[in-house]
């Protein structure tokens, strides 16, 4: 296990620690300080120089707060010669934000994109990204893992009547009729 470290970011400790637990490894010791201003500071407690690293930090609510994180954390780790990192992004804020849907606007998910490549990622692991197109605003590799087979299998052994599976837009009906078919239920669209 020498040749990777395991690192949590302060939005995904828990999570970290039970990738951890799981793979029977320690997870690396880190911390993040929050100054009075607002300020985020971020240190590696671990010698990570030529290792390989997988950090661990969502970008939910606050979602400024954790991205800046996310990229302090890159940044740290690329300086102390880690031979490559790996973010892994159980929610990929601002993620919606895909295209130019109308005039003036932002393309947030490519600005997300490009500061995290800016940063150093070598990889970015993430985990039902809103559209398949997020991953193509990344020149480096991305893993869009899905959670519909584990939560679907959930749901089933909770063995519940009368279940529906409703999209909340037109959007995401695609997802939700393929829900909807591995849980046997009818399917409605609001």
């Amino acid at each position: 296990m020498d040749d990777f470290i395991l690192l949590a970011g302060s939005a995904s400790r828990r999570l970290g620690q039970a990738i951890a637990d799981y793979l029977d490894c320690p997870l690396g010791a880190s911390e993040t300080l929050r100054f009075s201003e607002g300020n985020l500071f971020v240190r590696v407690l671990e010698n990570v120089r030529g290792r390989d690293v997988f950090l661990v930090q969502g970008t939910a609510f606050p979602a400024n707060d954790n991205f800046m994180e996310l990229l302090f954390w890159i940044d740290a780790l690329k300086r102390a010669s880690a031979r490559s990192v790996t973010a892994v992004i159980p929610y990929f804020s601002y993620a919606k934000g895909d295209k130019k849907d109308e005039p003036r606007v932002s393309i947030r998910a490519r600005v997300c994109a490009d500061a995290i490549e800016a940063a150093g990622v070598d990889r970015v692991v993430t985990l039902d990204l809103h559209a398949p197109q997020v991953q193509g605003f990344f020149k480096v590799p991305v893993d869009d893992l899905y959670a519909m087979p584990v939560l679907c299998d959930a749901i089933a052994a909770k063995a519940l009547g009368d279940l529906v599976v409703v999209a909340p837009d037109a959007g995401f009906a695609k997802k939700a009729r393929q829900w909807a078919r591995r849980l046997h239920a009818p399917l409605a669209i609001a």
